[in-house]
């Protein structure tokens, strides 16, 4: 993909697109702060823009600063996390802030090495950090940008299993070397990733790309392996979930009896819910046998 950002090639393209169509999202705005990002970028962990935006705000008001948060119990933060799923990453959180309030002053570093070395923080949200909270030229590849990549590069329908090398390599030969450009070009993939070059119903009739090579191929149909899709109806993570919604909507320990009424309709899955809800720490048992959110009794 050529790297122009003054509107021609590719990389102008998508760059004149995001700033006319991309959305007004408030982690994105100038001023945000990296823990804001920070924030952001846990919660959209497979986790859709529309349901992380209500959470966010309130999160953003009521911790805005790491040792804000970390003055919490890990109860208080997964009863503000609520239903987004996957609570373990409202644990995480909880521990990043208090290393960020002790060791770095009570703000995020820049430094992707750094970033990996906290709580929570993966490969991607490391990048993903120094990119939109620092301006850095890194790249940041989620399955959005795999996508478009596939597509427009490789002319494949799908981008198949993820390859952490060529994934970083094939982003980074399309970033701009000035690294504004860089980032504001990261942020236009995941955009377009997310809004037209989707997954299921791309949007070619809108596309404003005038060279793609998968359209230019005649849009051939991926063969290769595909990732595995998870359903939620009836698993283990939809009976840990029913068991931590009683847990947020208690204001002290419940009886076991009212998590044994949360989940019926099997209850070995529910006792080995409840076994990995207290082995991840997101549960704890009193000495009276109650169970309630941890620092919560």
């Amino acid at each position: 993909m050529d790297t122009a950002t003054d509107g021609r090639g590719p990389a102008g393209e998508l760059a004149g697109w995001y700033a006319a169509r991309g959305r007004d999202l408030p982690w994105r705005r100038t001023g945000t702060d990296a823990w804001r990002i920070l924030l952001s970028e846990v919660m959209l962990q497979q986790t859709p823009v529309a349901r992380v935006l209500p959470v966010w705000e309130r999160w953003a008001r009521r911790w805005p600063a790491p040792s804000a948060m970390a003055a919490a119990t890990a109860g208080e933060v997964l009863r503000e996390w609520g239903s987004l799923g996957y609570p373990r990453r409202a644990l995480r959180l909880h521990e990043c802030a208090g290393i960020l309030a002790r060791e770095h002053g009570d703000t995020v570093p820049g430094d992707v090495d750094t970033l990996l070395g906290l709580p929570g923080i993966g490969a991607y949200t490391a990048r993903a950090i120094a990119c939109f909270a620092y301006g850095q030229r890194v790249p940041v590849v989620d399955i959005n940008v795999r996508r478009v990549v596939a597509r427009t590069v490789h002319g494949r329908g799908d981008p198949g299993p993820p390859s952490t090398r060529r994934d970083l390599e094939d982003v980074d030969a399309m970033l701009p070397a000035a690294p504004a450009a860089a980032a504001r070009l990261s942020a236009a993939l995941m955009e377009f990733g997310a809004l037209v070059c989707t997954a299921r119903t791309p949007g070619c009739d809108t596309c404003p790309l005038t060279e793609c090579r998968w359209r230019s191929l005649g849009f051939p149909t991926y063969e290769g392996p595909r990732r595995a899709t998870q359903k939620f109806e009836g698993t283990d993570r939809q009976a840990r979930g029913r068991l931590m919604a009683v847990l947020r909507a208690a204001r002290g320990p419940v009886a076991r009896a009212r998590l044994d009424a949360a989940w019926t309709r099997e209850p070995a899955q529910r006792d080995r819910a409840l076994g990995t809800l207290l082995a991840d720490g997101l549960i704890e048992q009193t000495s009276d046998g109650m169970f309630a959110l941890p620092g919560e009794h």
